[in-house]
């Protein structure tokens, strides 16, 4: 196959109609990009301004398609990303109505777009809500915590959490399902001493159920822990047919991991240990086993000894 064989002038020709060429393409396309076209860009709806003596729950995704007027370059752009990602919708109609219009509030959500950008239309133009009445109840917060302490360190009291409850609103019938609150996870590491933070509390899975307040203020108190002994007495259960139950020994060492700060403080009143009948008379057993009833919550037990005692039975 020939090659057509062009002269110095000739290419010369030849680029200089590709680059004209090239020239009015771009400054068409640059043209058409720069007119106005109507595109659909789909938002997710934030709202505000919410009724406070009516519950709602919305019949529709909270997902709506805005008619946007924009440039031919938003309209390429509009493909890669969601423009705009939110806009925040006024709930206050709903005080009177059961339901909320755009086209009433066109004027605030275009202050929320970029200037050259124009909402015309939403899709779909009413929000239609179902309500109930609206109660308040109090529920205890939960904490929900992931702690790691360096060695010999741990929580050393009681966590105190500040408030101790959230207020919850909604529907007398979800209500009457929720009886706490739990916060977001505390993802603490390392912990060597006392501290404060605030964490949030988790979000209401149900769009009708509102929380107040929104975050908690917890206090840690951290201490370093030693190792005590003491002796504890031991107590009897369920002893109803017999006068006398002698046990050998009648009193248990319980090993414990406790707090400097707390360490003369925690004593054999602290501590309850038990043996019950029912294990002889029902079961058989030859000996009774111990079992701690009652222990600090803020100590961490290591060691019983003896686990077991051995007893007799006076009639």
């Amino acid at each position: 196959m020939p090659f057509i064989r062009l002269t110095q002038i000739e290419k010369r020709r030849v680029f200089t109609l590709l680059a004209c060429l090239f020239l009015a393409i771009a400054a068409w396309l640059f043209m058409a990009l720069n007119n106005k076209y109507i595109y659909t860009a789909k938002t997710v709806l934030v709202f505000k301004n919410t009724p406070t003596k009516r519950a709602f729950y919305p019949l529709q995704s909270d997902t709506v398609d805005l008619q946007v007027e924009g440039t031919g370059w938003q309209l390429i752009f509009s493909r890669l990303r969601i423009s705009p990602p939110s806009i925040s919708v006024s709930l206050s109609q709903l005080n009177t109505k059961d339901f909320i219009t755009f086209s009433d509030q066109l004027y605030n959500v275009n202050r929320q777009l970029e200037s050259t950008q124009k909402v015309i239309s939403v899709k779909p133009d009413t929000l239609y809500f179902d309500f109930t009445k609206r109660t308040v109840k109090k529920v205890s917060i939960q904490l929900v915590s992931k702690l790691d302490f360096i060695n010999q360190y741990g929580i050393s009291s009681d966590i105190i959490l500040n408030p101790q409850y959230v207020k919850v609103a909604g529907p007398a019938e979800e209500l009457s399902k929720i009886t706490i609150w739990p916060t977001d996870t505390l993802k603490l590491s390392k912990i060597q001493g006392s501290t404060t933070v605030r964490i949030g509390l988790q979000h209401s899975p149900q769009k009708n159920v509102s929380i107040y307040p929104s975050s908690v203020e917890v206090k840690l108190p951290v201490d370093e822990f030693t190792e005590k002994t003491i002796e504890v007495p031991l107590k009897i259960i369920n002893n109803k047919n017999y006068n006398s139950i002698k046990l050998y020994p009648k009193k248990i060492k319980v090993t414990f991991l406790v707090a400097l700060g707390n360490y003369s403080q925690v004593n054999d009143n602290f501590i309850t240990a038990t043996v019950d009948v029912n294990e002889w008379q029902d079961l058989a057993h030859k000996q009774f086993t111990v079992k701690i009833t009652e222990f600090p919550d803020y100590c961490k037990l290591i060691n019983i000894n003896p686990s077991k005692v051995d007893f007799v039975v006076e009639k």
